[in-house]
C-alpha cells in the first residue's frame, strides 16, 4: 500500500500535523512530496500538501486522495524543510508556512454548494425551496444563505434530501493566445501565392510576411502589423496555407519596455577590496554573512551585479531583495539591463497572473535571478549561489502577520543549506546587524566614499520653533523657500519629503478641543482632501468631515497637522510656476503609476518631487540638487524604542538622494527638536557616532541587540476578558522562565482598541531562555479553543518590529 502524509489546508492546532491518505492505484509513483492534492476532510474536500510517501500506516482504514493538483512538486525538498524551521521559529501552523512560500494563484479557493441528492426526492422538498431546483441540481451556498429560507435548506440537509458539497477551485489561469503559422514550406507558399488572384492583395501581403518571418506569430500582432481583418487569416487557414493553434504564453509585466544591455563598470579601489572576500566565499562554496556598509552613492549595486555575474558563471542562481515596491523600477532596470531574460521580478505591484508566471519561470529553471520584495526570499531555486538583501535595515522585510518571519533570517537559513554567502547592504545598517558585524559574527565590508569621489551633500538643520517666533507660519522655512526658488531659476530639481499621506493629521475643534476619532479604534481619523473624507488607517472606517463640532456645535472645526496633499496645495500658491509630482499611497495605488511618475520626473517634466517614504530610497537622478525634509520629527516621538534609529536612517537615506552626480547637493532638514542626537548626526551623516550613542541607550534600557524580545498581544471585545487573560499569561511566563528574563506588563497597547477590540500586551526581554518557545506554544495551544468560541485573539511575535 502507498500512503501519502498530507498537511491539510485547515489552520488549527488539531490539524497541525500530517494526515494519512491512501494513494489511488492510478497515482502510485506519480504523487511526490511537495505536490498539492485534494483530499476528503470530514464532510469537506480541502487542498493539502504531500510532505512524505510511506508504505504503511498505523491506521487500519484510510480515505483515498481525490485528485492531484500538480504535475510536478511546487515545493522542493529544501523548501519543505524550510517550512519546518519557519513553523518552529515563528510559532505558526505548518500550512501557513507552505502558503507564504507560494504565489497567490496557488492558494486554493473554496466553493460551498448545496446539491439535490436524488431527483426523485424533488417532490418531497419543502415548497418554499423547490424553485431553486427546478432547472438544476446544485445551487451556491451564498444563494441559500441570502434566500431567507436557510432554516428550510438546513432541515432538508438533515433529512438527507440535500447534501453540502465543498469544491476546491484552483485559481491558476494560464494565459493562452491564438498563434498563426505557415502550414507549408517556403516553396509551397510561393506556389500558392502565384495561384491567388491579383485582387487578393491582403492575403498576398500575409504570405509575403511569412516568407520573411517563417516563425509562428500571435494572431493579434499580425493583424495590427499588417492592418488586416481576421477574415483574411481565416481565408488562408481554410485554403490550407496557414494554420492556427492556441499557445500558452507568460504575462510579462515588462514586455513593453526595452532594456539596453550594460557591461560591468570598472570597480573603484574600495569596491575591489570589498568584493574580494565575497568572491572567495563563492569559489570555496562557503556560507558567510557579509555586511556591505557603504555611504549613499558608494556603488553597492555594482558590487551586487558583479557578484551575481560570478555566481551565474558558476551555473548557480541568485536572489536579490529590495525593500517594497518603491525600489523596483530602477532596480529592475539595472538587473534586466545587465542580465536580460535571466531575471524574474516578484513584487506586490504585479497582478496575480503576472506573479504566477514570474514564479513559474523560476520553477521551470528558465531564469536564474529573482529580484523582488520580501516574499521573493522563497523563490523556488534549487541551486542558490548568493542571496543579497539591499537596504537591510528596512522594517518592511519583517512580515507583521502569520508567519511573522524576517526575510534576513530566512535568507541566512536558506544560504546555510546551499553553503553560499549572504550580502546585507546598507548605508545605515540596523543596530542588530552592525553589532553582529562588530563582534565578527558577520564579515564587515566598508565603502566610505561615493563612486565619483564627490562629497556628501551639505546639510542645514532649521529650528521651526525659531521660524514661528519670528512670524513665519508657513510650512516652509525661509531657508528652504529661498533654496527652492534658486533651484527653479537654475532649472534643477528638488525632492521634498514628508513622512505622512493625506491632507492633515486630524480634525479638531478650536473652541472645545474635540478631536474626531474613529468609532472602532482609539485613534484620530486622517483627513483626505481629494474626496473630502476622513479615514481610519487601521480599520478602514470612513466618514465625511462635520460642518460643526459634534460636542459644542462650534463652526471652528479645523484641520491640524500637515499631509502631502496640503503641501502640494501650498506649493501651488507660493510657487505657481513650479511643476509638482506628488507620490504617496493615494497617487501610486494604480498599477504602473509609480513608474510613470518617476519616469516623468527623470525626463524633467517636473521641478519638484513631493512624497512620503517611498521616495526616500533608491532614487538616482542626476538633476536632483536639493532635498527638503519638511518634518523630521514625525517618527521621533512614537512609543517605539527604535524611533531614534528609524528617524536617523530615514533622514540619512533621503539626504542621499541629492548631488549623486556632477552637480553638488544640499539638504534642508526642518524640525521642532533640532537638539536631538538622531537629527544632528543624520545631518552630519555620521552613522558610527550614532551607533555608539544609541547602543549606550539600548544597553541602559535593556533592548536589542543586548536583549531579545518577545511580544504577546491579546485582543477581545470585552475589556475585562483581555486584562484577565493577559494577567494569566504574564504569571505563566514568570513561573516558567528564569530570573534573568524580564517580563513587562500586562499593560494596554499603544493603540488600546482597534476595530472594536481591546488590546493588552506583555513583553519578555531575555538573553537565553531554552523554555521560552515551548511556553509560548503552550499559551497558543491552551487558548486556541477559546479563540474559536469567543473571538479571543492571541498573537505572539518573537522578534517584534512594531511595538504598537
Amino acid at each position: 500500500m502507498s500512503v501519502a502524509k498530507v498537511i491539510v489546508d485547515v489552520p488549527a492546532q488539531q490539524t497541525n500535523k500530517p494526515f494519512d491518505y491512501r494513494i489511488p492505484a492510478s497515482l502510485i509513483n506519480v504523487i511526490k512530496p511537495g505536490m498539492r492534492v485534494i483530499v476528503p476532510f470530514g464532510p469537506r474536500k480541502v487542498q493539502g500538501f504531500v510532505v512524505d510517501i510511506v508504505t504503511e500506516s498505523q491506521f487500519p482504514k484510510l480515505r483515498e486522495i481525490i485528485e492531484l493538483m500538480d504535475i510536478e512538486p511546487i515545493l522542493n525538498e529544501e523548501l519543505l524543510e524550510l517550512a519546518d524551521w519557519l513553523t518552529d521559529e515563528t510559532l505558526c501552523y505548518k500550512i501557513s508556512a507552505f502558503q507564504v512560500m507560494l504565489p497567490p494563484a496557488l492558494k486554493a479557493k473554496y466553493e460551498k454548494k448545496l446539491q439535490l441528492k436524488d431527483r426523485k426526492k424533488f417532490p418531497s422538498l419543502s415548497k418554499s425551496i423547490q424553485p431553486y431546483f427546478y432547472e438544476q441540481d446544485t445551487i451556491d451556498w451564498e444563494d441559500a444563505a441570502n434566500s431567507g429560507e436557510l432554516s428550510q435548506f438546513q432541515k432538508e440537509v438533515a433529512n438527507g434530501a440535500l447534501e453540502v458539497r465543498y469544491i476546491v477551485k484552483d485559481r491558476i489561469k494560464k494565459k493562452h493566445v491564438k498563434m498563426v503559422a505557415p502550414a507549408l514550406p517556403a516553396e509551397g507558399l510561393l506556389q500558392r501565392k502565384e495561384e491567388l488572384s491579383k485582387r487578393s492583395n491582403k492575403q498576398i501581403s500575409v504570405i509575403n510576411y511569412f516568407l520573411s518571418h517563417p516563425k509562428p506569430i500571435e494572431r493579434q500582432k499580425i493583424l495590427s502589423t499588417l492592418s488586416i481583418s481576421s477574415s483574411v487569416i481565416k481565408g488562408l487557414v481554410e485554403k490550407g496555407i496557414l494554420y492556427e493553434t492556441m499557445e500558452e504564453v507568460y504575462r510579462d509585466p515588462y514586455q513593453d519596455r526595452t532594456f539596453e544591455r550594460t557591461s560591468p563598470l570598472k570597480l573603484t579601489d574600495e569596491q575591489s577590496i570589498a568584493i574580494k572576500p565575497i568572491l572567495q566565499s563563492i569559489n570555496e562554496q562557503r556560507h558567510e554573512v557579509f555586511l556591505l556598509y557603504g555611504v549613499t552613492g558608494s556603488g553597492k549595486t555594482e558590487v551586487y551585479l558583479q557578484t551575481i555575474q560570478k555566481v551565474l558563471q558558476g551555473g548557480k542562481e541568485g536572489i536579490v531583495l529590495v525593500p517594497e515596491i518603491s525600489l523596483t523600477p530602477q532596480m529592475v532596470n539595472r538587473f534586466k539591463s545587465r542580465f536580460g531574460d535571466e531575471v524574474a521580478v516578484l513584487h506586490s505591484g504585479l497582478s496575480v497572473g503576472e506573479k504566477y508566471d514570474e514564479w513559474r519561470k523560476i520553477q521551470r529553471k528558465e531564469v536564474r535571478v529573482a529580484v523582488g520584495a520580501r516574499s521573493a526570499i522563497f523563490a523556488p531555486f534549487e541551486n542558490l549561489g548568493i542571496i543579497i538583501i539591499d537596504e537591510e535595515h528596512e522594517t518592511s522585510y519583517k512580515q507583521e502577520d502569520n508567519p511573522r518571519y524576517h526575510a534576513r533570517d530566512v535568507a541566512i537559513e536558506r544560504a546555510k543549506n546551499y553553503s553560499c554567502p549572504v550580502i546585507l547592504g546598507s548605508a545605515t545598517p540596523s543596530l542588530e546587524t552592525f553589532a553582529r558585524a562588530k563582534k565578527g559574527v558577520y564579515h564587515l565590508l566598508t565603502l566610505s566614499k561615493r563612486m565619483n569621489e564627490h562629497n556628501l551633500p551639505s546639510v542645514d538643520i532649521v529650528d521651526m520653533r525659531e521660524e514661528l517666533r519670528e512670524g513665519n507660519r508657513s510650512m516652509f522655512s525661509r531657508l528652504l523657500y529661498n533654496k527652492i526658488e534658486d533651484r527653479l531659476a537654475k532649472k534643477e530639481q528638488t525632492v521634498l519629503f514628508l513622512n505622512k499621506r493625506g491632507y492633515s493629521s486630524f480634525v479638531m475643534c478650536r473652541d472645545c478641543g474635540y478631536v474626531v476619532d474613529c468609532p472602532n479604534c482609539d485613534i484620530s481619523l486622517t483627513y483626505h482632501r481629494f474626496n473630502q473624507q476622513m479615514k481610519c488607517h487601521y480599520c478602514g472606517f470612513e466618514t465625511i468631515v462635520p460642518a460643526v463640532c459634534p460636542e459644542c456645535s462650534s463652526e471652528h472645526i479645523r484641520y491640524f497637522g500637515t499631509g502631502t496633499q496640503k503641501v502640494e496645495e501650498e506649493l501651488g500658491k507660493i510657487f505657481p510656476q513650479a511643476r509638482v509630482i506628488r507620490m504617496d499611497i493615494d497617487t501610486t495605488s494604480r498599477k504602473g503609476s509609480h513608474e510613470k511618475l518617476l519616469n516623468a520626473f527623470q525626463e524633467g517634466k517636473a521641478d519638484i518631487l513631493l512624497g512620503t517614504q517611498m521616495i526616500a530610497k533608491g532614487l538616482d537622478f542626476p538633476n536632483i540638487t536639493l532635498v527638503g525634509v519638511l518634518s523630521a520629527d514625525t517618527m521621533l516621538h512614537l512609543p517605539d524604542f527604535r524611533s531614534s534609529e528609524k528617524t536617523f536612517q530615514l533622514l540619512t537615506q533621503v539626504s542621499g538622494r541629492a548631488g549623486r552626480h556632477e552637480l553638488p547637493g544640499e539638504v534642508v532638514i526642518q524640525t521642532y527638536t533640532p537638539e536631538h542626537y538622531s537629527i544632528i548626526l543624520a545631518g552630519e551623516q555620521d552613522f558610527d557616532q550614532f551607533y555608539q550613542k544609541e547602543m549606550m541607550i539600548r544597553k541602559i534600557s535593556g533592548y536589542p541587540p543586548f536583549y531579545y524580545l518577545a511580544l504577546v498581544t491579546v485582543s477581545h471585545e470585552e475589556l475585562m476578558k483581555v486584562i484577565d487573560v493577559t494577567e494569566k499569561i504574564t504569571k505563566l511566563l514568570s513561573s516558567r522562565l528564569s530570573n534573568q528574563a524580564q517580563i513587562l506588563g500586562p499593560v494596554a497597547s499603544s493603540i488600546p482598541r482597534i476595530n472594536n477590540k481591546y488590546r493588552y500586551q506583555c513583553i519578555v526581554k531575555y538573553k537565553k531562555e531554552p523554555n521560552l518557545t515551548a511556553t509560548l506554544k503552550k499559551i497558543l495551544d491552551y487558548h486556541q479553543q477559546e479563540s474559536y468560541s469567543t473571538g479571543l485573539q492571541i498573537s505572539i511575535d518573537k522578534n517584534p518590529y512594531i511595538m504598537m
